[in-house]
């Protein structure tokens, strides 16, 4: 039962992670069709922002409620700044965004080298977040809590914002049919900017997460995009609630098969199951759901 309840935790903190990374892009992917490399950067920003935070401040607790907001906004206007430069002209042509934000991470990632280093920075843990928390006998970490808890809270004011808010519903009508929106009235333009601020402004947020993981370096988003990029092709195209149960799916399964084997094995086996259920269920979890005749 130990082993069992350990396990299932530490999915579920992988999960959380895997979740903050991917809701961005589960979002700006399913409205625009844009294969975003440079999320992973984004991912960076926000975690540079909670070391710089933290360096200007020098209290860990304050820095680190702080960097939640400020590395939202950092890494949204980043966003920003990518989609109205480059990637307005090549919307729903996916190869040639992928190419284009692989050249921006690159750029992003010697960018962070020439400001903070090669070497790998930490911006410290919180007093309150230090030591476990113990629950009928099994102790949890209490950063991990703290992720999971952050992770949820996004995804259920992102869901909110989607379903009950007027910007949530002019996103909804332009993934939907893009030409009727537009003949409705509805500045796709517009939307597809402010969507972009938010699903880059979700990397700072799991930026900031990734800071009670360990040392942030240049290449941290790296070791982030690719993993994001599979929960949200196994969650189905632009389903955040697709999302949700892929992430944590995955997350589980991933603690699992590094607990019975080891961390190389673990991938190469979350890889092939993903491929297995991918040819069963191509269109993922859930599939998108339109009202274009195309």
């Amino acid at each position: 039962m130990g082993v069992l309840v350990t396990q299932v935790f530490n999915g579920l903190s992988v999960g959380s992670i895997l979740l903050l990374a991917a809701l961005g892009l589960a979002l700006t992917f399913g409205q625009m069709g844009v294969i975003n490399m440079a999320h992973g950067e984004f991912i960076m920003a926000g975690a540079y922002t909670a070391y710089v935070t933290n360096q200007i401040l020098g209290s860990a607790g304050l820095s680190l409620l702080l960097s939640l907001p400020i590395a939202f906004v950092v890494a949204g206007l980043l966003g920003v700044l990518l989609e109205a430069t480059l990637l307005r002209r090549m919307y729903h042509r996916p190869l040639d965004t992928l190419l284009v934000t692989w050249g921006v991470a690159l750029v992003l990632q010697q960018l962070a080298r020439d400001v903070f280093g090669t070497a790998g920075v930490d911006v410290p843990a919180p007093a309150w977040l230090s030591g476990p928390v113990e629950v009928l006998g099994f102790a949890f970490p209490r950063s991990r809590l703290f992720i999971l808890v952050l992770s949820i809270a996004a995804f259920a004011a992102l869901a909110a914002g989607l379903k009950f808010t007027s910007l949530g519903r002019r996103i909804r009508a332009t993934v939907q049919n893009r030409p009727l929106a537009e003949s409705a009235g509805i500045s796709t333009r517009a939307t597809d900017r402010l969507t972009f601020f938010i699903g880059s402004g979700l990397a700072g947020v799991a930026g900031v997460a990734v800071t009670l993981m360990g040392s942030i370096s240049p290449n941290l988003g790296t070791g982030y995009i690719i993993n994001a990029f599979l929960v949200v092709v196994v969650g189905g195209i632009g389903q955040i609630k697709g999302a949700v149960i892929a992430a944590f799916v995955l997350g589980i399964v991933s603690a699992w098969a590094e607990y019975t084997t080891t961390a190389s094995i673990a991938q190469v086996i979350v890889f092939a199951l993903i491929v297995a259920f991918l040819q069963v269920r191509p269109q993922g979890i859930y599939q998108l759901k339109t009202r274009s005749l195309a």
